[in-house]
């Protein structure tokens, strides 16, 4: 991706995304690197497994309670600090591997605050950048940032992390707490003040006691639930987050038993939905604009049950990896569209415990999704996760294909919030 398209969104917005993108393959190094260095210390699969459910934990936990934080202080010191107690906690991990004093107890403790940070972090990004870009360029603003991501997450951060783990196990650890700092120096860059102003009929009368924090929650979940749009975009992202992760949680198995593939074959299958979601970022404005969002959704439907499908019919590598890249295109055009209808629909002083409010919903629909698959799999054969995810993809493309009609969605992009948006300072 060239400067130049970070560039024609702003100077803030390029520092923003640039943070983002550091942190990501930081990120990503630590993603590919903790497996393997538990892997190393212990050959037990409960314990093995426990790293991932402790790394999903704070999603489930700190979702929502983070969402009310990010509404009620600045979002960019909010993320500043939350990176500089991430680079704490990851470089004492890497300091900890280096003297060898490390203990699985401690990695469980570090990947613990990392995703409880991340969780806030993404919150309040998300939260952030329509004080820093133009209304009309959210789209191109959204692709970067998820473009970034899967770039360095899904492309380059695995082989990467793989070599780096070779070297020596700290190396990734420092490099991910040095993507950290260097993202906390990047963000307090951005010029501006980004805590969101009270709306006008909650700022008339006496002050009043501030509102506890799941009353706050309870605000922003009820917002939600009046929305229809993003309503029924919340509710599908956590079915097909459902049906999804529990399609890959049993991949390999079909690349082995089905495909006849080893790991490198295994490991391009996700290449190629990575590739797909690069793609899908780069041009997703121009697509959206192009398509429109209306059919951008519902493409995006039926691109999600063609790949099931194909999953659970085909036996052939080729047609798998064409329809893992369409899909990770459908991914990306779908997450830029699902974002910017909701920084564009949603009250500035609402945006992080509605956004958080999402990313709830999505982290359950994968947790639920992980067991589920190994289940469908072991009940009823190695394809029934995926004849399930086509059944699931269909119901809801029919039941919900309505609510995404064109007036519907264009008086979303037309009208702006009747909200006081964020004013970042000069």
């Amino acid at each position: 991706m060239a400067q130049s398209g970070t560039e024609a969104l702003g100077g803030r917005f390029a520092k923003l995304w640039a943070a983002s993108t550091t942190s990501a393959l930081g990120s990503g190094l630590a993603v590919v690197a903790t497996p393997l260095l538990v892997a190393s210390r212990t050959g037990n699969p409960l314990i093995v497994s426990a790293a991932s459910g402790v790394a999903w934990l704070p999603w489930l936990l700190f979702a929502l309670p983070g969402g009310v934080l990010v509404d009620r202080v600045d979002r960019r010191r909010l993320m500043i600090v939350v990176d500089w107690v991430r680079v704490a906690a990851m470089g004492g991990l890497a300091v900890a591997l280096l003297t060898d004093t490390v203990s699985v107890a401690l990695l469980y403790a570090v990947l613990f605050v990392v995703n409880t940070g991340e969780v806030v972090f993404r919150s309040a990004s998300q939260a952030m950048i329509p004080a820093v870009v133009p209304r009309a360029r959210l789209e191109r603003a959204n692709g970067w940032l998820l473009g970034g991501t899967t770039l360095m997450q899904q492309m380059l951060a695995g082989p990467l992390g793989g070599f780096l783990f070779v070297a020596a196990a700290s190396i990734p650890f420092f490099v991910n707490a040095g993507t950290y700092a260097v993202s906390a120096v990047l963000i307090g860059l951005v010029a501006g003040v980004y805590r969101a102003a009270p709306r006008a009929d909650s700022a008339a009368g006496p002050p009043r006691r501030a509102p506890s924090v799941r009353a706050e929650m309870a605000e922003g979940f009820r917002w939600l639930v009046r929305q229809r749009l993003l309503r029924t975009m919340a509710v599908l992202i956590g079915l097909l987050n459902v049906t999804l992760t529990a399609a890959t949680a049993v991949l390999v198995l079909l690349a082995k038993e089905r495909l006849h593939l080893g790991s490198v074959g295994y490991g391009l299958l996700f290449t190629s939905m990575a590739l797909g979601g690069v793609l899908g970022s780069v041009v997703g404005d121009r697509l959206v604009g192009w398509v429109t969002a209306t059919w951008m959704i519902r493409i995006g439907l039926v691109i999600e049950a063609a790949m099931h499908l194909a999953l659970a019919t085909s036996r052939s590598p080729y047609v798998i990896g064409f329809a893992l890249f369409a899909f990770g295109v459908h991914g990306a055009l779908w997450g830029i569209v699902a974002s910017s209808l909701r920084q564009r629909l949603t009250p500035p002083d609402m945006l992080g415990r509605v956004g958080s409010t999402i990313l709830f919903i999505a982290a359950g629909g994968n947790c639920f999704g992980a067991l589920l698959g190994g289940v469908l799999a072991n009940s009823f054969g190695l394809t029934a996760p995926y004849w399930v995810g086509f059944v699931v993809a269909v119901l809801v493309s029919a039941a919900t294909w309505h609510v995404f009609d064109r007036p519907t969605v264009t008086q979303a992009y037309a009208t702006p919030p009747h909200d006081t948006p964020l004013t970042p300072a000069p």
